[in-house]
């Protein structure tokens, strides 16, 4: 693929059609791939259900997740050795989703999301994410780290109180909470980090996020032995067959066929599905697209720079969309690719998406032989699991690098995205730093344009000046920021000079107010007698006015294809 046509280029199943294609791809690949998948899906098991228990819904359908989507999305997309299912950036939009609407409402969510998806696939909108600042990215991901840490903290330390919607609120009322502390709840959330934190000193290539919550299994287990209850899937969730038979933990069930509208939880109504509600969710839906696109999209950046490859960023949009639109069909919630996955998956041997869908096999072969077994998991232990994952989403350390020797729009931009994201919405804040680093960075490009006089500058100016003539050389972009200001400033020298010289090759770009700040000037300069001589234009400043259908003006303006031209014209002893 040549370079940059990775952003440009839209194909179904662009990364597993590019393996099948290379003639390397033989048995040993393939053995690597299948063990890579198991690692991941070995990581993928308590992470998924632990990811769907923070969106408000019960462990399963983040294994369905990682199943349908996990499998699909690597078949379709454009990334090699990215891995998709349930993330945690999605949980501060998944959670309020479902406690307004229910699964029904998320799922139905989730299908508007990934047709949105293919939508921006199809208009090659990939190629966008080089515009979303280092700023942005850092302050949301930190935000959400925040907010995704807050809400572990009722589980972990098994606090009674129901969690309120705001964080102020949720902050408060965990506060109110910790009179009804649990020890023994927070005996196994701390045995489960503590396994977290010390699993890489064995320099095993397991991770430690299963054993883990596995210890923390164990823990619980000895507890209860004693007298002492601890919060388990087992004891928290419920579900009812469609048999009418009921049971607690995870249905020793499939992913089955059924309409999204129709899903839902114990104590959950059902869903009546209308264009209003359609109308009602598709914000929430442009939120997890917006999301899911960028999530994916640095994730298959992050994986090129690891590998040296080259992704193919529509495909992948593509490939999200409609892991996302199939996945709520069988009990699926949002997915997009996760970076921590993925790059497990790179370091376990992977050599094409097929590990990814290795890995979606895995997970259903968990639903299959060991729900039963998942369901002792303790609330505690998942806790616990995401807390982890919170810290590594914060990327603490490039948000402090940032923060020391990053330039003060920057700080500016991190720290509006930050706030915007914990206190109020993702959306507003992605959408407020964005603009905010638009209109910085438009000021600090604006500022980069100056004039200044160079009549006396003996390099540039071989011939006699006229005593009421002045010479001025800009530098930098005439755009709507800037030209105000330069315009404005020649202007003050109009009054009381014969003519003014204006040495443009270092304009590079002059748009539309650019145009008009010119003819502003031009007009105050005739209303004063003052000629105006515009020298050196580069092309597409020239195109500008020729679109704008800008002419000379005798006794007004003149345009010379040189400087040395309009300087010849000052040569005249009797310049008109």
């Amino acid at each position: 693929m040549s370079h940059r046509a990775h952003l440009f280029s839209l194909r179904f199943a662009h990364a597993l059609r590019e393996t099948i294609a290379e003639k390397s791809y033989r048995l040993p690949a393939l053995y690597k791939d299948v063990v890579a998948g198991i690692t991941v899906g070995i990581i993928a098991i308590p992470l998924a259900m632990a990811l769907a228990i923070a969106s408000g819904v019960a462990p399963q359908y983040g294994l369905y997740t990682a199943v349908i989507a996990g499998f699909i999305i690597p078949l379709s997309g454009g990334s090699r050795y990215s891995v998709s299912g349930p993330t945690a950036a999605f949980v501060v939009i998944l959670y309020p989703v479902v406690q307004q609407y229910g699964l029904a409402g998320l799922m139905i969510t989730t299908m508007l999301a990934g047709a949105l998806l293919i939508m921006m696939s199809v208009l090659r909108m990939g190629r966008y994410i080089e515009y979303i600042p280092a700023s942005v990215t850092l302050g949301f991901t930190a935000g959400i780290a925040v907010v995704i840490a807050t809400m572990q903290i009722k589980d972990f330390f098994g606090l009674t109180l129901t969690m309120p919607e705001h964080f102020i609120d949720k902050v408060a009322a965990l506060v109110a909470a910790i009179p009804t502390l649990s020890p023994w709840t927070l005996i196994t959330g701390l045995s489960t980090l503590a396994v977290l934190q010390l699993w890489p000193y064995l320099k095993t290539s397991i991770s430690a996020y299963l054993p883990a919550v596995l210890a923390g299994g164990v823990v619980a287990f000895v507890l209860d032995q004693q007298g002492h209850a601890v919060a388990t899937i087992n004891s928290t969730f419920s579900f009812v067959l469609p048999d009418g038979t009921s049971g607690l933990g995870i249905p020793p069930l499939l992913p089955d066929f059924q309409w999204p509208w129709l899903r839902s939880q114990p104590g959950e109504l059902p869903l009546v599905f209308s264009w209003p509600l359609a109308q009602d969710l598709l914000a929430s839906a442009f939120a997890i697209a917006m999301l899911g696109a960028i999530e994916s999209l640095l994730c298959a950046v992050v994986l090129d720079g690891m590998t040296g490859t080259r992704h193919s960023a529509n495909s992948e949009l593509f490939g999200q969309g409609l892991g996302n639109i199939i996945a709520p069909l069988f009990g699926g919630i949002t997915a997009t690719a996760a970076i921590a996955r993925s790059a497990a998956n790179f370091r376990a041997g992977a050599q094409s998406p097929v590990a990814s869908m290795v890995h979606a096999v895995v997970v259903l072969l968990s639903l299959i032989f060991l729900t039963r077994l998942l369901g002792y998991l303790p609330m505690a232990s998942m806790a616990a699991l995401l807390l982890m994952v919170a810290w590594n989403m914060s990327e603490a350390p490039k948000a402090v690098q940032l923060i020391r020797t990053a330039p003060g729009s920057d700080i500016a931009v991190f720290f509006t995205c930050f706030s915007l994201t914990v206190l109020f919405d993702m959306v507003i804040a992605i959408t407020a730093g964005i603009v905010l680093s638009s209109l910085l960075f438009m000021k600090q490009i604006a500022e980069m344009t100056t004039v200044r006089d160079v009549t006396e500058n003996k390099k540039l100016i071989d011939v006699e000046v006229p005593s009421n003539w002045q010479i001025f050389k800009i530098n930098g972009p005439l755009f709507f920021a800037a030209a105000d200001r330069i315009f404005g400033e020649l202007a003050l020298h109009c009054e009381n000079k014969r003519g003014l010289v204006l040495y443009l090759d270092g304009v590079s770009l002059l748009d539309a107010g650019g145009v008009a700040a010119l003819t502003k000037f031009l007009s105050k300069c005739r209303a004063s007698g003052t000629l105006v001589l515009l020298a050196d234009l580069q092309f597409q400043p020239l195109k500008t006015l020729a679109r704008a259908g800008f002419k000379p003006e005798v006794g007004v303006c003149a345009i010379y294809p040189t400087l040395a031209d309009a300087l010849l014209y000052l040569s005249d002893p009797n310049p008109h």
